[in-house]
Parts: structure tokens; sequence; C-alpha cells
């Protein structure tokens, strides 16, 4: 059948067709992948361990958190608890911690932010300076170290060394004629301490990453700077950040996707019953009331409430780095 221009009149595909057409384009898909799989098999072998540690570590324990929505007993398990829905969410946000949990918790991760981000970079750039290759090495490996020391041992050497009567701080302290003071029982002194103690024991492992972007600049493009008459300065302001801002950028997002997410063990170690004041932060609590006080429905809100901060911080970080620039996440 024709119309008057002479051209065929196609007619609508019915739904039937559509529907086989579709499931003819889904099993040549499953049969590409089944025969790439087949091919690639090692390699998926190799892949297998990861996959699986990720769905039974990560992805199967998403199965309990509907009790943060129940008022979970052991005896009626988890289907069996009575749904409440965000009765315990409200109980936390009305609980008079709850301000001064998020105030720790936000100031730690912040101040662990401003004061500690930078510094790799820092001794990055410096590393990559130094033409003595002894010398370069040599403080490679001491800012390496730290990095590989146990946070139990960290904590216990942070404690000694800032004992008031025997610390080495102190002794320091006294020799500049200062005052000896007790830091681990002062509130105040707290995120500080916390802080430094980071960057000291992390700071020389982040370097490998900045050290590495940097590695990877062509060294034809540093010679044309120099032949151009660029100093120190400029080649580091006009090649050596350029080439490190989309790894800067990366390492920004995730750590501001990680805002909340103080290091548990850390904290807990150092923190005491003179410091709670500073030292108390949304992990640590969830620790008392959850494995300690056996409100595992209570602490599962708390801890869902957590990870959901991050989640949006993340995928506004993300989506800011992206909207503003040419690197992001996704």
């Amino acid at each position: 059948m024709t119309g008057t221009n002479s051209q065929p009149i196609l007619k609508p595909q019915t739904g039937r067709a559509v529907s086989a057409r579709k499931a003819i384009r889904r099993k040549e898909a499953f049969s590409v992948l089944l025969r790439d799989i087949i091919r690639d098999r090692q390699l998926y072998l190799l892949l297998l361990p990861a996959v699986l540690y990720i769905l039974l570590f990560h992805y199967w324990p998403m199965y309990g958190v509907q009790i943060a929505f129940k008022d979970f007993r052991a005896n009626l398990g988890i289907w069996g608890s009575e749904w409440v829905g965000l009765k315990h969410f409200l109980r936390f946000f009305r609980s008079p911690n709850f301000w001064r949990l998020l105030r720790n918790t936000v100031g730690l991760s912040a101040y662990s932010l401003v004061a500690g981000f930078p510094v790799p970079i820092i001794l990055a750039i410096a590393l990559n300076e130094v033409r003595s290759m002894a010398f370069k090495r040599i403080v490679q490996t001491t800012i390496y170290a730290p990095h590989f020391i146990s946070t139990v041992v960290m904590c216990g050497m942070v404690v000694i060394f800032l004992n008031r009567e025997r610390g080495i701080i102190n002794h320091m302290v006294a020799l500049l004629g200062g005052q000896r003071l007790a830091y681990m029982t002062r509130p105040g002194w707290f995120p500080t301490v916390y802080v430094l103690s980071g960057i000291w024991q992390n700071a020389g492992w982040g370097t490998v990453i900045y050290f590495a972007a940097l590695s990877s600049i062509d060294p034809q493009i540093v010679e044309a700077a120099m032949i151009d008459g660029a100093n120190r300065l400029q080649k580091i302001w006009y090649i050596d950040l350029p080439s490190l801002a989309p790894t800067i950028t990366i390492l920004l997002i995730l750590n501001l996707g990680g805002l909340l997410s103080v290091g548990f063990e850390k904290v807990l170690l150092l923190q005491n019953d003179l410091n709670m004041q500073t030292a108390d932060v949304i992990a640590t609590y969830v620790y008392r009331i959850g494995l300690l006080g056996f409100q595992f429905s209570y602490s599962s809100a708390i801890g869902l409430f957590n990870s959901l901060i991050n989640f949006i911080l993340l995928l506004s970080a993300n989506s800011l780095a992206r909207r503003t620039g040419e690197t992001s996440l996704w």
C-alpha cells in the first residue's frame, strides 16, 4: 500500500513485536556477556574474591539496617520485632547529647581536613624539588614510617609523650621556660592532639599519591619552562599544582564525603573521663549505647543517620566539583 507520493506507509509495530525485539536484544547481550566471561575466565576468577568480600561484608549487612526502624528484641528476631518508624531517630535528635556529639564530630573532621589535607601536598612538592637522592630517600623513609605503626601503639606513644611528669613534650616545654600541662586531661587540648598526631601518622603516606602524580609530568614541559626563564615558584604554580589538581579534587571529595566518619579507634583510645566534653563523637557514642548498653535499635538509627549525612555530603561535593571543573568521581 502506498500514499499519494508513492512512498510506502510503515505500519506501527504492535506491542508483541516490540517485546519480541527486546527479548532478542537481551538474549544477544547475555550471550555476548557469557562469551566474554568464558574467554576471560581467569581474570574473572581473580576478581571473584573481591566481589564476594563486598557482597558479604558490605551489602549483606544492610539487611540488618531495618532494626533502626524497629524495637529490636533478640528473641523475636529482626522480622518479628515491632515496627516503630522514626521513633529512635527522633529520640536522638531530642537527646541533650545530640548537638554536643554533632559539634565534636564535625569539629574534629573539619579541623583534620583544614590542617591535615594540605600537608601531603606541600611535602610532595618539596620532595620533588630536592635534588639529592640520598637525602630524599632518608626523608621519605622517615615520614612514611609512622603510617605502619598500629593505632593502639600510636595512641600509647602519644599518651607517653604528653605525660605531665615524664613526657618528652613537657620536658621540652619546661626547658623553654613554659609550664608543664596534663594535655590528655584538658578538653581544650584534645582536638589539637588528635589532629597533630593524625598528621604525624598519615601525612607521609599521603605524599605517595601526590608524588606519583608529580612523577607523571613530562620533563620536556619543565625544561621548556626553565628555558623561558621560569623560577622554581613559577614552575610549582604553573606546572606542578595544575598537574596535581585532579588528584587533589578526588581526594577532597572523598574526605568531604567522610566528614562525620571520625576515626573510632583512635578517639576511643585517647579519650578519658576528663576530656569527654570534646572527645566524645558519634562513633564512640554508638559504641557505648549499642555494644555496652545493648540498645541496638537506637544505636543503629544513629549510625544510619551518620551514614546518610556522609552520603549527602559526598553527592554534594561531587556535584559541585563536576559543575565547577572537569574532575569528579562520576
